[in-house]
């Protein structure tokens, strides 16, 4: 309620003259014009308006006015313009404007209204009762328009929600086409920016509930400069992350800092992080090596979570993924195979040898030191220390790996 309006003297609004509400309804054209002229002076934005914007703009104002002659005509009814004014604008006059322009305009409006009619009425009691009138007016297309605006919001929202599931779906299921571009550029995502795809499981009924879990995986994604897109599959939570420029001289790979605060985003259980893909159409690769390590992830209890999908290499292969096959031949056996020498037999000596240096230099019939100058150069070339246990697995992966593919083209085995 307005502070000094007392409702029963509002009421009495039905005193108010049909000659007085007749002068109000023909200026409406004349008071709709003046509030056109005051929102081009005072809102220097207004002017940038097209044609068809301002155009809707003075429809709203006249079917405001005329809402409001009604209302006066019989006080006794709810106010009608709520939604109505703005039900006659077009559909894009909420996209075009904000709700806090809206406002604006409103209280252009009102002001308006309020130096305008009371002069139209017949004496100081209409006069009184017209301001309290616009005042109460004012504040009802106030609240119209933010419902309006919030209605407009949340089909938004959920539009904007079936749209990136489906930007993510095709992205797991690989396919890239100028309809995945399209989608994606509508939310607002840089289909050339390169992208990173997180799995694991969705968050829970927790305490603070998976759509609060999923906003903080967005704002924390937000504060990192980062875009993503979230979609929840099931029983598995896909998020693909834009990968950020990075200078010259910046290291290789994703800073894991906000991976690891976009984790908090997810349920319990393993998170697995795919490669970083050049862009939205080379996504998949990312996708289906985050899957299949995350169908792999339990092999592997301890994992650090989140996990990279390429530290489950094991784990992948043991399931049978051909990538992971193929990945640990590339980074571990071809290298060493294009060193020549005897790196290859000294790293399956010393690694079925139970890892015994001593042991495996005299099976080879070499010096210790040989020995160590020889996994030096494979952890060199490979990245991988035999002497480290979980290294010392993968590389173990990978000779089987290499072993099989040998008999598969008829290569001779190690």
């Amino acid at each position: 309620m307005l502070p000094g309006v007392n409702p029963a003297e509002v009421g009495a609004a039905a005193a108010v003259s049909p000659a007085t509400l007749r002068r109000l309804e023909l200026a409406a054209g004349q008071l709709a014009g003046t509030c056109l002229t005051a929102m081009e002076q005072r809102q220097a934005w207004f002017e940038r308006l097209g044609a068809d914007q301002r155009a809707a703009v003075l429809m709203v104002i006249q079917t405001g006015v005329a809402n409001f002659v009604a209302w006066l005509a019989e006080p006794t009814e709810a106010i009608r313009l709520t939604t109505e004014a703005f039900r006659t604008a077009p559909r894009d006059l909420a996209r075009r404007m904000s709700l806090r322009q809206t406002v604006e305009l409103v209280r252009i409006a009102t002001d308006v209204f309020e130096q305008h009619l009371p002069p139209l009425a017949a004496d100081e009691t209409e006069q009184r009762l017209l301001v309290e009138g616009v005042l109460r007016f004012g504040r009802e297309i106030a609240f119209a328009a933010a419902a309006v605006y919030a209605g407009a919001a949340e089909a938004r929202g959920a539009w904007d929600a079936r749209l990136e599931a489906l930007v993510v779906d095709a992205v797991v299921r690989g396919d890239a086409d100028d309809a995945l571009v399209s989608r994606a550029s509508a939310l607002g995502w840089n289909p050339a920016a390169a992208v990173r795809v997180l799995v694991g499981a969705p968050a829970g009924d927790g305490p603070a509930g998976p759509e609060e879990l999923l906003g903080e995986l967005r704002r924390q994604a937000a504060r990192a400069g980062r875009s993503v897109l979230v979609g929840v599959q099931g029983s598995r939570l896909v998020v693909l992350l834009s990968e950020p420029r990075k200078p010259r001289d910046a290291s290789p790979g994703l800073h894991p800092a906000p991976i690891d605060r976009l984790v908090d985003g997810f349920g319990p259980g393993p998170v697995v992080v795919g490669p970083v893909a050049t862009d939205l159409a080379a996504a998949h690769a990312s996708a289906r090596e985050a899957l299949a390590g995350l169908r792999a992830a339990p092999g592997w209890p301890d994992a650090p979570r989140p996990v990279e999908a390429d530290d489950l290499l094991p784990e992948r292969a043991l399931i049978g993924d051909p990538v992971a096959l193929r990945q640990l031949v590339e980074s571990v056996i071809v290298p060493l195979e294009a060193a020549g020498g005897e790196l290859l037999r000294t790293l399956a000596g010393y690694l079925e040898g139970g890892g015994a240096l001593e042991s495996c230099a005299r099976s080879l019939f070499v010096h210790p030191n040989t020995v160590r100058y020889r996994l030096r150069r494979v952890s060199e070339l490979t990245g991988r220390a035999a002497t480290d246990p979980r290294d010392a697995l993968v590389l173990r992966t990978a000779l089987m790996a290499g072993r099989l593919r040998a008999v598969d083209t008829s290569k001779p085995p190690l």
